[in-house]
């Protein structure tokens, strides 16, 4: 699911840097890349930097090729996270997790909540399959491309 960055958001982001006297700031989200930064010389209070898609990262590469290895190697399908925020399984403390290890779940199926900015992000599942293990703790921080869950494709 696509979040969008609205106006109002990236207010509340300036304001922010400015409240904790930050000189730089930057925030990644489903691939927009959001940098915040104060001039140098001081005479302008904030500039704009970059809102640009992410350039590629070692980092990812790396993760995203241990995904790539793992599915092939044990006939498993892994679901990443697609940003980063923190990691629910359940709408809410009260109520259930989504899914559980060896339950099977449709393709479209809601697997987990990221919250990045206060926005409630649902991931789904892009296959129908068995979850065959769950890799992050419910409230978790996860990062972009992070394994959240393992699937066995029917």
């Amino acid at each position: 699911m696509k979040s969008k960055i609205d106006y109002n958001e990236i207010i509340k982001l300036i304001d922010l840097l400015e409240e904790r006297k930050l000189s730089h700031f930057e925030l990644e989200v489903e691939g927009l890349k959001i940098s915040l930064g104060r001039s140098q010389a001081g005479a302008q209070p904030l500039e704009m930097v970059q809102i640009a898609p992410p350039a590629a990262d070692t980092s990812k590469s790396a993760l995203l090729t241990e995904v790539v290895q793992e599915e092939a190697q044990n006939n498993l399908h892994v679901v990443t996270s697609p940003m980063v925020g923190t990691f629910y399984r359940s709408p809410d403390p009260s109520s259930p997790a989504f899914v559980e290890a060896g339950e099977t779940v449709k393709k479209n199926q809601t697997l987990c909540i990221i919250e990045a900015m206060k926005l409630m992000n649902e991931i789904e599942a892009d296959v129908e399959g068995v979850v065959t293990e769950v890799y992050v703790k419910n409230g978790k921080p996860v990062e972009y491309g992070q394994k959240l869950f393992a699937l066995k494709p029917l």
